[in-house]
């Protein structure tokens, strides 16, 4: 039977993955596409979900089967694709998180009204305060639960003011008016795309949680990750709703903003201080963890040195952001970069999924290959069409 710490692990992998999701650019991709479809755009969250699930559940059983980390698992397939697999995982990662840093900077000036590098420099001083600790696992996955449940009360506050059309909103989740497929295509980026989808597996492996025989505690940890996700994403969406409908634009510069600020007034606005805040911080937590974790097995001091490199990798990033500032042109071609690494891990991964060598006798369904190999087609033609036509 498992015990408390192992449920908890199982619980906090599922909470660092949704919250390393839950960034500054969800709130804003939400918002926006809510602006431009209205309720139909609950059908693209729904169809984005069903692909996460998929994307999700081939990598994560299949890492965990192995008893490997994922740049192991494809070294082991091909040497040499490990490291190339770690090299865009890591640059992506440090990119975005300069977008994390600033979040939690532009959290602490809408609540404190003090300056966003400073309010950076806190935000990250608390993250390395997470991973200073003698038990920093633990104290991870507790801070991603904590915040992540913050989240969600929070904007189902903002939702109950906004109120929004909910059984037309349940209507077009179905049967939509119009239907976007780069929105599609970037929801799904952005919830399991770089090292996102990485980010629980990894934990349960730093935690001794793997192997067939913890398959159905994996897949648990995987589906509560993309569902709690899938919950706030639904949950901002009908928030965002109720705004757009009255004829309201959202503020360009700042979306999400406007529309708590909308809805709630000088309270929503101090709402989304604290949402983001907590979006941006849990990301800052799990792109740091999950990236340094691609590092940590190509060499025994990465290993040794593990969170000090983690913590280094934070500084850096707030060194990036308080001295230089958002460097925009470099986030955009990351996130063509971000947008390559989905269907590239996922391909490795259902290859490797095929070779009893690397898996023992587990027998990878052959439902999630054919998800899989869709997703990777999907993911790879809308990137390929938006470098050649963006």
């Amino acid at each position: 039977m498992p015990t408390k710490k192992y449920t908890s692990a199982v619980i906090g992998a599922a909470f660092l993955m949704a919250t390393s999701a839950i960034g500054p650019g969800f709130l804003t991709q939400t918002t926006v596409f809510t602006q431009q479809l209205a309720a139909s755009f609950g059908f693209v969250i729904l169809l984005s979900i069903l692909l996460d699930i998929g994307t999700q559940l081939n990598i994560w059983r299949v890492v965990s089967v192995s008893k490997k980390t994922a740049q192991d698992l494809a070294n082991e397939l091909l040497p040499g694709l490990g490291y190339l697999l770690a090299f865009l995982i890591v640059i992506g990662g440090l990119a975005f998180n300069i977008g994390n840093v600033a979040g939690a900077g532009l959290g602490f000036e809408v609540l404190f009204g003090i300056d966003v590098k400073i309010g950076a420099v806190i935000s990250s001083i608390i993250a390395i305060g997470i991973f200073s600790s003698k038990e920093a696992g633990k104290a991870m996955d507790n801070f991603a639960k904590i915040l992540g449940f913050l989240m969600i009360f929070l904007i189902l506050y903002v939702v109950f003011v906004s109120q929004p059309p909910i059984l037309d909103a349940f209507h077009r989740t179905i049967i939509p008016l119009k239907f976007d497929a780069w929105a599609t295509v970037t929801l799904v980026g952005g919830t399991v795309g770089g090292y996102i989808t990485f980010a629980g597996v990894h934990r349960l492996i730093d935690a001794g949680i793997s192997g067939e025989e913890n398959l159905a505690q994996i897949n648990r940890s995987a589906t509560t990750g993309i569902l709690v996700t899938a919950i706030v994403r639904y949950l901002l969406f009908l928030a965002s709703l109720g705004v757009v409908v009255t004829g309201f634009v959202l503020n360009k510069e700042n979306p999400p903003a406007s529309v708590f600020q909308s809805a709630a007034g000088d309270i929503g606005y101090k709402i989304f201080g604290i949402v983001i805040w907590c979006a941006a911080i849990t990301s800052v937590v799990g792109a740091a963890y999950t990236s340094v974790s691609f590092l940590r097995t190509f060499h025994p001091n990465f290993e040794k040195y593990n969170r000090q490199i983690i913590i280094g990798f934070i500084v850096f990033s707030t060194i990036i952001f308080v001295f230089i500032g958002k460097p925009v042109k470099t986030l955009v071609f990351v996130g063509t970069l971000n947008g390559f690494i989905l269907p590239i891990a996922l391909s490795i991964i259902l290859v490797a999924s095929r070779k009893p060598r690397l898996i023992g006798t587990y027998k990878h369904a052959l439902f999630l290959q054919i998800i899989g190999w869709l997703v990777v087609a999907i993911m790879s033609g809308m990137v390929i069409y938006g470098l050649l036509f963006s």
